[in-house]
């Protein structure tokens, strides 16, 4: 009997130093979800949920099993609400837009999230440039044709955008307002959905980013008039910015950055940092990046995102109320 009751004992003890190394351990090396869920606010096809399934395809050589999620809606803020309330466990994550988290909340009446609290920033992914296109039968070539065209049919145009808030519409209003067009908006739930009533010639202009409209210029189907980015993009993208076509001092582009919920613990964010960083990193990654029109761009660290994040959602507010745009 006492030989049991010294066995239980040891026992006992040894799972007692077992439950405090793993909690060591735990804290030391934070473990990653079994499968961590990568959330898109848009369809399949757009430009953000490609860039997500092509770093879940370069995170799952190394480090499986990531997948992606499409969560589509309200520019992106569906998918930031089902963020926010998410587990803080590293079993979802987002890559988020620029507009659902800077500009949206400044937009609508209401958004399911705070930007500044709800999230931990774990790195910027790539910049988005922005391109002009129009279905190649219509009687203009460039930028400046277009805006000749428009000014002498007023209302007869209409420009697709992937949704109320976004940076295509937000940026082809400013675009209409500084030119004074008289150009109809039609949003779409991504610029999936708009791109292709434009390649069917049903609306007859987008200001999209070139990773969503690189592929369908490149097959003409769509035109590219002009890019909205300071320097001239490569392929079939190579077209006069809008600056080169003397539209001076108008860019439009939107950034991708990585988000956890608020409360994910600091050491799986710096440590998904650090995988997303190698991901980023390899020469195939930048290369398809920069093929589709995505300029790579890194943070220097998680700080350094979160950081960015409240001087972005600043600097968006002041934007979108001198625009006067506003949605319920």
């Amino acid at each position: 009997m006492n030989a049991k009751r010294q066995l239980s004992r040891r026992m006992l003890l040894a799972l007692g130093a077992w439950s405090a190394m793993e909690s060591a351990l735990s804290q030391i090396a934070p473990s990653r979800a079994a499968v961590t869920k990568i959330i898109v606010g848009f369809p399949p096809g757009q430009a953000t949920d490609i860039v997500a399934r092509l770093l879940a395809a370069q995170l799952n050589t190394v480090s499986a099993n990531y997948i992606v999620e499409n969560r589509p809606g309200q520019g992106g803020s569906i998918a930031m609400g089902n963020l926010a309330k998410a587990p803080n466990d590293g079993s979802v994550m987002m890559l988020s837009h620029m507009s659902a988290v800077a500009t949206n909340p400044h937009l609508y009446n209401s958004v399911p999230y705070d930007s500044l609290r709800d999230f931990e920033a774990v790195g910027l992914v790539g910049d988005l440039p922005f391109v002009l296109v129009s279905h190649p039968s219509l009687p203009f070539t460039d930028v400046k044709g277009l805006v000749d065209y428009a000014k002498r049919h007023p209302g007869k145009l209409m420009n697709a955008s992937s949704g109320n808030g976004t940076v295509s519409h937000l940026a082809m209003e400013e675009f209409k307002r500084r030119l004074g067009l008289d150009i109809l908006h039609v949003p779409y739930k991504g610029s999936g959905p708009g791109l292709t009533d434009v390649v069917a010639g049903a609306v007859p202009i987008a200001l999209e980013t070139a990773a969503s409209v690189q592929s369908l210029v490149q097959d003409g189907r769509l035109r590219a008039l002009g890019s909205a980015s300071p320097s001239r993009l490569g392929g079939a993208l190579s077209v006069p910015t809008l600056d080169e076509q003397g539209f001076t001092g108008f860019h439009a582009s939107t950034w991708l950055m990585m988000l956890y919920p608020a409360g994910t613990s600091k050491g799986l964010v710096n440590s998904t940092y650090g995988a997303i960083q190698r991901a980023m990193g390899t020469p195939q990654m930048q290369k398809r990046l920069l093929a589709m029109g995505v300029l790579p761009r890194q943070s220097t660290s998680p700080a350094e995102a979160q950081a960015y994040i409240a001087a972005e959602y600043k600097n968006w507010g002041e934007v979108v109320r001198r625009s006067g745009v506003k949605l319920d």
